[in-house]
């Protein structure tokens, strides 16, 4: 059977690419092998931000009195946090499904997509064509080689929020942005948690006083950490797992209830047959493409997480932004330059757009940087929330900004404010002179960018 588009994964692009195509009067093939809404209507942000939101209410019901509230008795429900999240993910799945329904040219295919040639896709005993095909078909954990893992019964970022009862002591590898979510969340639930990091600092990309600042937070909500720290064997004493632990320090022992294996992710490729189709991916198994998306077989393209992009749901709905003006608008956008703002969903918030001070250096810039605690933000002080602090990294030979970071309650939402001045090619300077409402976090611009000044 023969279309004019084939799209394999019903993840954050291929939806609306679908959607797209089929109301400009393609016919089009839409293949999932799961459930409608990919990655993050199902195990990723729709999910995990629901179950984040109730971690935050326990936090702050448990630590009332700071705010002079009385509160007593408080624990968590996790099995009615569980059945919440399942209520809000299939409205969001059921609304996906329903749209899909009801395009008569948008014919969606259950099972698993086999390429058997370049533009030839078998799904059971059906064989599609088409000389356009998007493969969107996401992400998944990767599991490390750490000998006796495999017959351990961890946790991943899917699994952990199937629980329905807390865990005693949660395990975590990884320092990332998924281990510190799911990490904070279950400490705020009521579980012990440590982190195990082969790096020097949580979360690596970030600047050294940035994460040093989450790291100290956290702490302070009970979590421990073991950085530059390998886990080196896995084992199973009756209910417990024991993970023999690598340090410079010497070799310790961690032995909790639950491991989640946070490290990062892997391309969702397995039994694609992209061999047989001739495309070719990287050494970790993600899909090659250029800067507008295509692999180097013409025709066809890969989207989001399988093509080895950062890996966030914004990201993945903008690559179908640009297929589809490159393909339906006579339009020419690439992927050169994006600039891409992104957060992570601990409290405090993490929001970053653009570069690190540390990568900004290794450029060669000379910069500009300003700098501020979060306790410097009347706001933030009103509320007794000054954990984290602003920075902003400018280049000092036209005062724009190069990247910014706001690690602060609602920082996800403030890093918009300085994204857009970026998007706009606008100085820093802007934000000096402009009127900010009375008391609001952001607000703290302000102060922040009076403290801009050169730096060595």
């Amino acid at each position: 059977m023969k279309y004019d588009a084939i799209i394999i994964g019903s993840g954050q692009a291929g939806v609306p690419l679908s959607f797209r195509l089929a109301d400009i009067g393609w016919q089009v093939a839409l293949i999932e092998r799961g459930f409608i809404g990919g990655t993050c209507i199902n195990t990723g942000c729709t999910p995990t931000k629901t179950m984040v939101h109730r971690a935050q209410v326990a936090y702050y019901a448990r630590n009332a009195a700071r705010w002079g509230v009385r509160a007593s008795g408080v624990s968590a429900d996790l099995q009615a946090i569980v059945a919440q999240k399942n209520n809000v993910v299939h409205r969001f799945r059921d609304g996906r499904e329903k749209q899909v329904k009801r395009r008569a040219n948008l014919h969606l295919y259950d099972g698993q997509a086999q390429f058997v040639a370049a533009h030839q896709i078998r799904v059971g005993e059906t064989l599609l064509e088409s000389e356009k095909i998007f493969i969107n078909t996401g992400g998944s954990a990767r599991i490390p080689l750490i000998p006796g893992l495999d017959a351990i019964p961890y946790l991943t970022n899917e699994n952990i929020m199937e629980l329905t009862v807390l865990p005693e002591h949660l395990i975590v590898l990884g320092g990332g942005y998924i281990g510190l979510e799911f990490g904070q969340m279950f400490g705020r639930f009521g579980s012990r948690v440590t982190v195990i990091h082969t790096g020097e600092q949580i979360v690596s990309h970030e600047d050294p006083e940035v994460a040093a600042e989450l790291q100290r937070v956290l702490e302070e909500e009970g979590l421990t950490f073991l950085l530059n720290a390998r886990a080196t064997r896995v084992e199973q004493e009756g209910d417990t797992i024991v993970v023999s632990v690598d340090r410079a320090s010497g070799p310790t022992v961690v032995s909790g209830s639950h491991l989640l294996i946070a490290i990062g992710r892997r391309a969702n490729t397995d039994g694609l047959g992209l061999e047989k189709a001739g495309i070719e991916t990287d050494s970790s198994g993600f899909v090659k493409v250029n800067d507008r998306l295509e692999t180097n077989v013409p025709g066809i393209w890969a989207l989001g997480d399988v093509n080895g992009g950062p890996a966030f749901t914004h990201i993945s709905y903008n690559d179908f932004q640009i297929v589809d003006a490159n393909l339906t608008q006579g339009k020419k956008l690439t992927t050169a330059n994006r600039l891409i703002p992104y957060s992570v969903f601990t409290d405090p918030q993490l929001g970053c757009v653009g570069m690190t001070e540390k990568e900004a250096r290794a450029k060669g810039y000379k910069l500009k940087i300003g700098k501020i605690p979060m306790s410097h933000v009347a706001r933030a002080i009103e509320r007794d929330e000054t954990a984290g602090l602003m920075k902003i990294i400018v280049d000092a030979a036209n005062d724009k900004i190069l990247g910014a970071t706001v690690l602060a309650t609602d920082g996800g939402e403030l890093i918009h404010v300085l994204y857009t001045l970026m998007l706009a090619n606008l100085p820093y300077t802007l934000l000096k002179g402009a009127v900010y409402i009375h008391p609001t976090l952001a607000e703290g611009f302000f102060t922040l960018m009076e403290d801009v000044k050169p730096v060595n």
